[in-house]
């Protein structure tokens, strides 16, 4: 079976007319959730000083970079936008292959689409579409090697990403089968390393991962534009074993799944959102913690201990603590500081992921009553459900307890239109209402905007 070259044609062959009513609504969301996540991080030094560094790089206004108020050229944008929707941690994801699309895949589409629309109107339907197929290229390569990838030292966003934006960035630029291939085989030699090592120390860099697939990827199209060609079954490889999926796994991929039901389910339908600013695999005790806050007044000087239980994979990934002056990335995978600073604040959006709050000694020091354990029946729901339990212990003995088995924005229990528009609301206090308002209308009525840089210019 040649998996890359199915995959590669069917993208290639795409047409808006082809994508089904779901589909198209729900890359809408996808957008407004992106819109939410990118507006959410600009207030975090981290994301400030990639701002400062790609505005003085300066260069051609091609694309807009995103609540920024400056243009730059169309990899310097992609790239702050595709960093600023992966900071904050509120980014959308594939349960199944353990990567953040949007991230690599939006940024890239709004990006080419302004440059493009330069030379030619570019339609709220070349995007979407452009944005499906993104979707569909960066997905199931990640589900081919989940969650082997992530454990043999990879992080999807970063790498599977590329791929997503290679092809958003071929559609808008109309390329024919062969060109397609080619974008793909390109983006599968340029793409990056993106050591997931470096997200489990907790360094910053981790937060650029969408916005530089978003930049590979558009190189990786532009390059098969001009004639640079890739390996046609870049995801397979040959009898040498190099191909991309079996290089970056330490078993056999499941290729199986980069064609399962092709063209029939669109992997977008399996995005799930999140609701708080913190890594998916912390949204179980997130929830279950704000849901005993609402249903007893309680705060950090009432608790004397709490204890979460978990599935294996986020007891390894999210049930480290922090310290004192511990980065933003280390906060946002633990669960001793979610459910902590949840219980003080009673929310967990990006006021309690900023550089500031993580300096609060006094949080810092009631993390130390919260413990992660392993739960085995939790654990065998899992990756079918993301389940935690969460019994927080008061200090006149009463022991209350919460049990999330899905968390919000699972396809199973969805964020709606209504739902994303109060995120992007509440992520981007800065801005004026109205202004967001005609933003959100622009982007569920996408399809009928002739000219992107229309909704582009409410986006600045």
């Amino acid at each position: 079976m040649e998996y890359s070259k199915a995959l590669s044609d069917f993208c290639a062959e795409l047409t808006y007319e082809d994508i089904p009513d779901d589909v198209v609504h729900k890359a809408k969301l996808c957008i407004l959730d992106y819109l939410a996540n990118v507006y959410g991080s600009l207030k975090l030094d981290a994301v400030k000083g990639v701002a400062s560094y790609v505005k003085s790089l300066k260069g051609p206004d091609e694309a807009t970079c995103v609540g920024l108020g400056f243009k730059s050229g169309i990899h310097n944008a992609a790239f702050v936008n595709g960093t600023a929707a992966e900071a904050i941690e509120s980014q959308d994801g594939l349960r199944f292959g353990g990567n953040h699309p949007g991230t690599a895949v939006i940024p890239t589409a709004f990006a080419v689409a302004e440059r493009l629309s330069g030379e030619r109107k570019v339609s709220g339907k070349d995007v979407i579409t452009a944005i499906v197929a993104g979707y569909e290229a960066a997905d199931r390569p990640a589900a081919a090697m989940h969650p082997r990838h992530t454990l043999s030292g990879f992080l999807p966003t970063g790498t599977t990403g590329t791929f997503g934006a290679a092809v958003a960035a071929a559609k808008l630029m109309g390329f024919d089968p062969e060109k397609m291939s080619s974008a793909l085989g390109n983006a599968g030699y340029i793409l990056p390393v993106s050591m997931a090592e470096q997200l489990m120390g907790g360094y910053t860099v981790k937060i650029v991962q969408g916005g530089q697939a978003a930049s590979a990827g558009i190189t990786a199209a532009f390059l098969s534009d001009a004639g640079i060609t890739g390996m046609p079954n870049v995801f397979e490889g040959t009898q040498l074993g190099g191909g991309f999926c079996k290089i970056t796994t330490d078993f056999d991929p499941a290729y199986e799944r980069i064609t399962d039901r092709l063209g029939e389910h669109y992997t977008i339908m399996d995005i799930y959102f999140k609701p708080y600013t913190a890594c998916r695999h912390t949204h179980g005790a997130a929830q279950a913690t704000l849901e005993l806050k609402g249903e007893k007044d309680f705060g950090p000087g009432d608790v004397e201990k709490v204890n979460v239980f978990t599935y294996g994979i986020g007891v390894i990934a999210v049930g480290k603590g922090v310290k004192e002056n511990d980065s933003i990335v280390n906060a946002q995978f633990s669960i001793p500081y979610v459910v902590s600073v949840t219980i003080a604040d009673n929310d967990l959006g990006p006021e309690q992921l900023t550089e500031k709050r993580l300096s609060d000694k006094s949080l810092i020091d009631f993390t130390k009553k919260v413990k992660v354990d392993y739960d085995d029946a939790i654990n065998k729901m899992y990756p079918e459900k993301t389940a935690s339990r969460v019994e927080i212990t008061l200090k006149n003995g009463e022991v209350i307890k919460n049990h999330v088995e899905i968390p919000k924005g699972d396809p199973r229990d969805p964020m709606e239109a209504e739902d994303l528009a109060a995120k992007i609301k509440r992520f981007a206090q800065e801005k004026v209402e109205a202004d967001l308002d005609g933003l959100i209308e622009a982007t569920l009525k996408l399809e009928s905007v002739s000219d992107i840089r229309e909704v582009a210019k409410l986006m600045e």
